[in-house]
C-alpha cells in the first residue's frame, strides 16, 4: 500500500514546488536542492519528501489512473447523495445550507446549539454536511500515518492515563536508537509509509536522545517524522527542529484551564499552549485537539476546544473519546456516547479551515466498533496505524483494550484498503 502517489513539479517559487497529480496541483515544501521542475517527488503533509525515477513515477501514475477516478466517483456519492435529508427545525437546514452552499462560518452560539442536537435525523444531517463540507474542500484524499510507540515510560502524572508515573503495575520499555532505526527501516521500506509519528511518555529520553535519534532516522529514510513527547521544552522543540522533525502531535487535552490543572497536577494549560504556539512558529505541522467526555466537561467546553485547535494553526484535528484506565483515580466515570465523538469530528470540519485535516482516532475505534467509517462520513480524512511491536503494543496502554493491540501491521493496512475503497477514499497526501 503506497501512502502517497507521486506528482510532477510544474513550478518552484523559492521553497514552495507546485506539484500536478491527475490535473491537479497543490503546494508542498520543498527542502531539497536536487530538485528541479519537470521531476516526480512524492509529498507528504505539505513536504516534498522525495524525488523518485521517472520510468517509476509514470508506472505508479498509470496504475493508479483508473483507480484515482474511480474512487472519486464513489466518494461523490457517499458525499452528495441523491436523498439528501432534512431536519424538522427550518433553521437548521438553513444553517447546513449556508455552511455548505454560502461558505458562510458558524458562530459560536451557532456552534453551541450543534452540540445540543439530540435528534437521530438532525445529527445525521450534521454528518452528512460535515462529509460534504470534507468532499468540496479537499475531494477524496485520506492521509494514513505509521505511529510508533518507542518508550512508556513518563514522568508526568496525568490523571487520565495508564502510563503515568504513578502506575507502579506497568512493565516498562524503552527502544534504542538502532530499535527504533529498525523499525522505521521496516515501516518506510516494506510497508511503504511516507510519514511516521515517534510517540514517547514525556521524559522518556532526553532531548539529545530524541535528536540522535531522528537525525538517524533521517541520514536513512525519505521520510515526514512527526514527534509526540509531551512537553520537551522551547528548546527541544528548535533541537529536534533542526535534527529533522516536521510535525508534532501534541494534544491540549482541554482548553479549560481549570479542568486542565485537575487533570494534570503541578501543570498548566498556558505552558502546553506555548509549546504549541512555539512549534508552529518554528515549522512544525501541527496535530492537537482534545479529549471527549472527561469529568466536568461541558458542551461549551468542547465548542472552544474545536476552536483552540483551529487558533492554534492546527493542520491536524485530533479528538478522541475519553476511556477510563482501570488504574487510575477516574476508573469508574463513565463512557463518552459515540455520537457525542461524532459530533465533536463533525463540528470541526463545519470549523476548522478548508484544507484542515480531521482525525478518527484509535480511542474512538475502541469505544464504536464502526468508528473509522463513521468517522471518515462525519468529515474525517485521517487515520493512524499502529506500528509498534505486538508484544509492545499493550504495555503502552494509555487506555484498556486498545484496538487494534494484536493486529499484524499488514492486516492493519488490508482492513484499512478495504473501507477505504468502499468509500472511495485514496489513502494518499496530496500536499496542501
Amino acid at each position: 500500500m503506497c501512502y502517497a502517489i507521486p506528482g510532477k513539479i510544474t513550478d518552484i517559487q523559492g521553497k514552495i514546488a507546485f506539484i500536478t497529480y491527475f490535473n491537479e496541483t497543490k503546494k508542498a515544501v520543498m527542502e531539497q536542492t536536487n530538485i528541479m521542475v519537470g521531476d516526480y517527488v512524492y509529498a507528504q503533509g505539505g513536504y516534498v519528501i522525495e524525488k523518485i525515477p521517472v520510468a517509476e513515477a509514470e508506472s505508479m501514475l498509470e496504475a493508479w489512473q483508473d483507480l484515482f477516478f474511480e474512487f472519486k466517483e464513489v466518494d461523490n456519492q457517499f458525499s452528495n447523495p441523491e436523498t439528501k435529508l432534512k431536519s424538522s427545525n427550518p433553521e437548521l437546514n438553513e444553517l447546513f445550507r449556508n455552511v455548505t452552499e454560502k461558505n458562510q462560518l458558524l458562530s459560536i452560539a451557532d456552534a453551541e446549539k450543534i452540540m445540543q442536537l439530540k435528534n437521530k435525523q438532525d445529527l445525521t444531517l450534521l454528518y452528512q454536511t460535515a462529509n460534504s463540507l470534507r468532499h468540496q474542500n479537499l475531494g477524496n484524499a485520506c492521509c494514513v500515518h505509521g505511529i510508533l510507540e518507542i518508550s512508556n515510560f513518563c514522568q508526568r502524572n496525568c490523571l487520565y492515563c495508564g502510563i503515568n508515573q504513578q502506575n507502579i503495575s506497568l512493565r516498562r520499555y524503552k527502544l534504542t536508537k538502532d530499535q527504533v532505526l529498525k523499525l522505521a527501516v521496516q515501516a518506510v521500506e516494506q510497508y511503504h509509509f511516507k510519514s511516521l509519528v515517534l510517540q514517547a511518555g514525556e521524559g522518556s529520553y532526553t532531548v539529545a536522545e530524541l535528536a540522535e535519534i531522528i537525525k538517524t532516522i533521517k541520514s536513512h529514510l525519505n521520510v515526514l517524522i512527526f514527534i509526540s513527547f509531551g512537553e520537551i521544552g522551547l528548546p527541544g522543540l528548535k533541537t529536534l527542529f533542526e535534527a529533522g522533525a516536521r510535525g508534532l502531535l501534541l494534544r491540549f487535552e482541554t482548553s479549560n484551564p481549570n479542568l486542565y490543572q485537575k487533570l494534570h497536577p503541578g501543570f498548566n494549560l498556558e505552558t502546553r499552549l506555548s509549546h504549541l504556539r512555539y512549534a508552529y512558529e518554528l515549522g512544525y505541522l501541527i496535530i492537537t485537539g482534545g479529549l471527549i467526555g472527561l469529568p466536568g466537561q461541558t458542551e461549551k467546553d468542547l465548542v472552544q476546544d474545536i476552536l483552540l485547535t483551529k487558533g492554534l494553526n492546527a493542520e491536524m484535528f485530533s479528538f478522541g473519546p475519553f476511556l477510563p484506565h482501570p488504574v487510575t483515580s477516574l476508573a469508574k466515570h463513565a463512557l463518552p456516547d459515540a455520537d457525542l465523538v461524532l459530533k465533536v469530528l463533525a463540528l470541526s470540519r463545519l470549523l476548522a479551515p478548508p484544507e484542515a485535516k480531521i482525525l478518527v482516532t484509535t480511542a474512538f475505534e475502541t469505544l464504536k466498533q464502526n468508528a473509522r467509517q463513521k468517522g471518515l462520513l462525519a468529515g474525517a480524512n485521517s487515520l493512524m496505524l499502529n506500528i509498534t511491536p505486538i508484544r509492545l503494543r499493550k504495555l503502552y496502554e494509555i487506555y484498556p483494550k486498545r484496538k487494534h493491540n494484536v493486529t499484524s501491521i499488514q492486516k492493519q493496512i488490508d482492513q484499512t484498503l478495504v473501507l477505504l475503497k468502499s468509500l472511495g477514499r485514496a489513502p494518499i497526501d496530496l500536499g496542501i
